[in-house]
């Protein structure tokens, strides 16, 4: 997936959708095309799985233990952060709990719950690495163990599901930037049709019009979560004529791409330019100067998963989606402008 995503110029959460086909996804029928057609210049084939897996009887449920399915585990932390929130809710409790890795497969994913379920789990988390709306496949609801899902929900609301509150935290980290008295802010986003990116603009857009200060399309430049594109985006907001006092990084990983830009360009950060990151990732806090940053909830939205657990059983009952805070951490990369 990583060779294809840098041959194809897009991220590698964008190549995993397309070859695994996953439902809900609001991609382009242009960047679908592409990725298939990079995969298959590049010679990779998707691997093929029996249509009908072998059924097994289900063992006898055996109380604290605790299935946790994610799509992706190790392309990122927020999974692990969130398995971690979880495990110590269920430690607690004296539970135990089963981490499986289904990359969204239509084969292998049923299978992999169903052995979840064997192995003796009496509930189960079922977490999107990428916030979204997903569609639900049949095999959640025929389940008869308690679902929750963890960063990602449903249009009918049949499972309790949590995600982070992503439109007020980019609300928050502009605003962040305005109470230092910046007013030409830009943004640098992810891939515009991840939730995620919309809600951070959404956010982003809000705190400009709630301070009364007007919308300039030139300061929001489409980024794709990755340093290099962070890098590129910062080159282009430099040659504005009006060049942006703060930029706000729509993740971490951007922020670091950021921050080679302005440096190359012999500008200090943040007597020159202030930048506001998100995600919060460890590198956040040792780059020079520290990145002021928003926490991503994963280990708050796995603990309150397992928490959930327990009134998850009314098949009847329609859940409100809980939106957890994300948190903005001060650092030193933000600074009143100059003048």
């Amino acid at each position: 997936m990583t060779d294809i995503a840098k041959a194809a110029g897009c991220s590698q959460a964008t190549v995993s959708f397309v070859l695994n086909r996953t439902a809900g996804m609001k991609l382009s029928q242009a960047t679908r095309d592409r990725v298939i057609e990079t995969a298959r210049v590049l010679g990779y084939v998707a691997p093929t799985f029996p249509t009908k897996p072998n059924s097994a009887p289900r063992a006898p449920a055996m109380d604290g233990i605790i299935g946790f399915a994610v799509d992706q585990l190790a392309t990122s932390p927020e999974a692990v952060v969130a398995i971690e929130g979880a495990r110590q809710a269920s430690w607690n409790a004296g539970n135990v709990i089963l981490v499986a890795q289904t990359l969204g497969d239509p084969e292998m994913e049923p299978r992999t719950l169903r052995v979840l379920t064997t192995q003796g789990a009496s509930a189960l988390i079922y977490m999107a690495i990428f916030t979204r709306e997903i569609v639900a496949p049949s095999y959640l609801y025929e389940l008869d163990i308690p679902v929750v899902l963890l960063n990602c929900y449903t249009t009918d609301h049949h499972f309790p599901a949590v995600i982070p509150s992503e439109i007020a935290g980019g609300q928050h980290s502009t605003r962040h930037l305005i109470e230092h008295g910046h007013r030409r802010i830009a943004t640098i986003t992810g891939e515009p049709w991840m939730q995620a990116a919309q809600d951070r603009l959404k956010g982003y857009r809000r705190a400009l019009a709630t301070a009364d200060i007007p919308f300039d399309p030139q300061l929001v430049v489409e980024g794709d979560w990755s340093a290099s594109a962070g890098y590129k985006a910062t080159v282009q907001l430099l040659s504005l004529e009006h060049r942006p006092t703060a930029i706000f990084c729509q993740n971490d990983r951007t922020a670091i791409g950021c921050y080679e830009a302005l440096k190359e360009a012999g500008l200090s950060i943040p007597e020159d330019i202030s930048v506001v990151g998100y995600d919060d990732e460890e590198i956040a806090r040792h780059m020079h100067p520290p990145l002021t940053s928003s926490i991503l909830p994963h280990r708050a939205m796995g603990q309150w998963a397992v928490e959930q657990l327990d009134s998850a059983n009314d098949a009847n009952k329609r859940f409100a989606i809980t939106k957890l805070e994300c948190p903005l951490v001060e650092r030193a990369s933000v600074a009143k402008p100059r003048g």
